[in-house]
Formats: structure tokens, C-alpha cells, sequence
């Protein structure tokens, strides 16, 4: 009876935690879409707690417009700009602002519930609590990123931008293996446990290198594909100096690491999926169509430049393929 009682709040916990998921991958699109349509710096303010409310009247937009002028972007980029196409941008900037709030709240408030009734067993304690944590430094990471866009320059830092993409992945990433460890807890391995281990962290690197690649707008250069500016490798990679900031800084390198990555990336696939096919026929199968989507529309996004909605896509398929990945990889430490 205890038994039972056990996996039934061990279950009830996972379906919370992957409906959070569900959550943080909605965040991760609308924060891409936010980007996309440069609307990350429409609200100049931080006000955690009556922040939830929007403008309400014409004098509240007005205000909230006056402020927004006195900003690089609007003085730089935008100046002219009518109230009616601020509200435009203002609109993804603060639905990404209320999704952060929302997922506070989904996680806390249920959070709580758990503890108090004494349903959430000592080991899984401390894994929420850095879940918790995580979460509240998500929230100051992405103030401390469109701060860098209020100073001179009208746009985010590309290091800041990537650092909060990949927090919010990282905390996705974790709570989606904790879920999976109450639904089905692991109890083997195999032989293909750390290749599927890498495939995991080469995708979350490979989501890192997109943020690079959209904070410096690589993705709008060089939209021919299989080559690259008409050649194999690309004459320019190292242009910059010192050699290393190629990596962070030249748009050429940026964008020719993030194709390299997608080619490594389903090769290991690929490769996995044909070595599981007798034993973890479901996970491979996901994991399959999960890479060779994501490389279609990588594909389909950088030949017709960046369109918005395929942009979005993408990032939604990165977080997808990351799943398919994590997935794949926990059915590897099990014995059935």
C-alpha cells in the first residue's frame, strides 16, 4: 500500500513537472519570436510585481512610450515609430515577461502543496529546490540581458542573449530528466550510454551556438547551402584577432560552427538510432525524426533568410530534438 502510494505521488510530481516543461518550452518560442521581431527592449522597465498589468488606457501607453524614447533603440533604429507599431512589440516583450511569471507560479504554488503534505520523498527535496532557485536566477539573468541594450548600443549583448537561452534550456533540460526518473526510474545501462550521453550535450551546445547565431544575426549572411558563401569551408573563419574570437564574434565562424554542429549531430543520430533499432525501436524512431525535422527547418530558415515563423519553428525543434534526446538516452539506462 505504501508502495503504491509512493508511485502514485511520484506521478502526480511528473505530470507537474513535465506540464512546467511544457511551459518552459512555450517560453523558449515566444522569447525566440521576441527576438525575431526585436521587441526585447519595448519595455525599458523591470517591475516584478505591478509589472503585470499592461497599459490599460491611452495616457498608460503614452507613458510607456515616453519612456521607450529615451532608450538607444527607439533613438537610434526606430525613431518615428508610431504608439500603434510600439504596442506591436511591446505585445511579445510582456506576454514573455508574464510567461516567466506563470512559470513562477506553476512551479511554486504546486511546489508547496507537495512539501506541506508531506508527498515528496527525501531524495527528490533537494533536486526541486534548485529547480526553484534556477528559476529566480532565469528571471534576473533576463533583466540583466536587456540592460546591456539600454546603455549605448540598441541591441542585447549576443553573450547575455545566449546565457539566458541556455539557462532556460538547462533548467528545461533538468526537470525534464527528473520527470522522466519518477515516471520510469532507471535501472541499467548499455553500450550506447555515452554516445547517447554526448548526443545530449552536443544538441544543448548546438542550441548555444543558435543564440550566438541570432544575437549577432549570422543567420542573415551567407544563405546558400550545402555551401557556404559558394565554397566547402569558407575563406574568413579566422579573420578577427585574436584567432579565438572568431568563435564568439565573426559571423562567418559563428554560423559555419552551428552548420558543423548539425552535420556531427545527425550523423550521431543517425547513427544511434540504427544501432537501437532492435531494442529501443520507439525512442530511435523519435529521436530519428526529431533530427532530420530540425534540419529541415535550419535548412528552410537560413535559404529564405530567416522568415519569422520558420525562425520559430527552428527553436521550438531544437527544444523538441533535446527531448527526443533526453528520452532516447534515459531508455538506454533501463533494462526493458
Amino acid at each position: 500500500m505504501i508502495n503504491e502510494d509512493h508511485k502514485k505521488n511520484n506521478r502526480q510530481i511528473a505530470v507537474w513537472l513535465f506540464s512546467v516543461c511544457a511551459l518552459i518550452f512555450l517560453m523558449i518560442v515566444v522569447g525566440g519570436i521576441t527576438r525575431l521581431t526585436e521587441s526585447g527592449l519595448s519595455m525599458v522597465n523591470w517591475h516584478p510585481i505591478h509589472g503585470v498589468v499592461p497599459p490599460l488606457n491611452e495616457m498608460q501607453w503614452q507613458e510607456e512610450f515616453e519612456a521607450y524614447k529615451q532608450y538607444p533603440e527607439y533613438l537610434k533604429v526606430n525613431s518615428g515609430m508610431t504608439l500603434d507599431e510600439f504596442k506591436g512589440i511591446f505585445f511579445w516583450e510582456y506576454s514573455h515577461r508574464i510567461l516567466g511569471r506563470l512559470i513562477g507560479l506553476a512551479f511554486f504554488i504546486p511546489f508547496m502543496v507537495f512539501l506541506l503534505r508531506g508527498r515528496v520523498e527525501t531524495a527528490l527535496k533537494p533536486k526541486l529546490w534548485v529547480m526553484f532557485i534556477l528559476g529566480g536566477l532565469q528571471g534576473l539573468l533576463g533583466w540583466w540581458m536587456v540592460k546591456s541594450g539600454l546603455v549605448d548600443q540598441p541591441d542585447v549583448s549576443h553573450y547575455r542573449l545566449t546565457a539566458h537561452l541556455g539557462l532556460a534550456v538547462l533548467i528545461y533540460l533538468y526537470i525534464f530528466w527528473v520527470a522522466l526518473d519518477l515516471v520510469s526510474p532507471r535501472n541499467g545501462e548499455t553500450k550506447f550510454t555515452r554516445p547517447g550521453a554526448v548526443l545530449v550535450w552536443l544538441v544543448f551546445g548546438q542550441i548555444l551556438l543558435g543564440g550566438l547565431v541570432a544575437g549577432l544575426n549570422a543567420g542573415f549572411i551567407y544563405t546558400d547551402w550545402p555551401l557556404m558563401d559558394g565554397q566547402i569551408i569558407p575563406e574568413g573563419l579566422f579573420y578577427e584577432s585574436p584567432w579565438y574570437m572568431n568563435f564568439f564574434e565573426n559571423l562567418m565562424t559563428v554560423q559555419f560552427d552551428h552548420r558543423i554542429g548539425a552535420y556531427i549531430i545527425t550523423v550521431l543520430a543517425v547513427w544511434l538510432f540504427w544501432k537501437s533499432r532492435e531494442y529501443r525501436p520507439v525512442a530511435g524512431r523519435l529521436l530519428l525524426a526529431a533530427v532530420l525535422a530540425q534540419v529541415t527547418l535550419g535548412i528552410l530558415t537560413l535559404v529564405h533568410v530567416v522568415p519569422i515563423p520558420l525562425a520559430a519553428l527552428h527553436q521550438a525543434g531544437a527544444v523538441v530534438l533535446l527531448s527526443a534526446s533526453l528520452y532516447f538516452l534515459h531508455r538506454l539506462k533501463q533494462e526493458n
